[in-house]
Parts: C-alpha cells; structure tokens; sequence
C-alpha cells in the first residue's frame, strides 16, 4: 500500500483523491458498511428567477401544507425528477 500524503487543507484533499484511486492507499478488505442516519446532502445556494404570480401560488400552497415555500418547491422538484427518471411502465 502506499502511504496517504498529509494535506494542508481538505481543498488539496479533495483534490487529490479525485486524481488517485483509493485502493492503491487503503486496504479494504477490512472494511464493513456504515450506517450515516443523520448525514444531510451537500446543498449549493442558487439564483432562480420565477414569475411573481408563480412564487405567491407556490407560498400559498406551502402555506397550506404547513411548510417553507423553499422546501415544497426541493419536494416538487424532486418528484419530477424521479418521474422523469424513472417513468412508469
């Protein structure tokens, strides 16, 4: 095995490990599944432009629902994705 470089910063890490395979550094024959309960996805902040009369429906249907408008509008997103991946047949 060869022996992992120490990092400066998790910048340089992560760029490293993009570049090399982990099994030349890290023998995993040992190594048993992990359970991560409480791991929350990596989020990005974007910009989207709606128009107004759009984003009031959607506030009043989350209102509705008892929700932020930003997450009934992840859900509705993430609904359609999966349709659209993976369509009914």
């Amino acid at each position: 095995m060869k022996k992992i470089p120490e990092f400066k910063t998790e910048a340089e890490e992560r760029a490293f490990w993009r570049r090399h395979d982990t099994g030349d550094y890290v023998d995993w024959s040992d190594a048993t599944p992990v359970v991560l309960p409480r791991l929350k996805p990596s989020t990005r902040t974007i910009s989207v432009r709606l128009p107004e009369s759009m984003l009031e429906q959607l506030k009043l249907l989350a209102n509705k629902r008892d929700v932020p408008y930003q997450s009934l509008m992840k859900a509705f997103l993430a609904e359609r994705i999966h349709r659209e991946l993976h369509p009914a047949r």
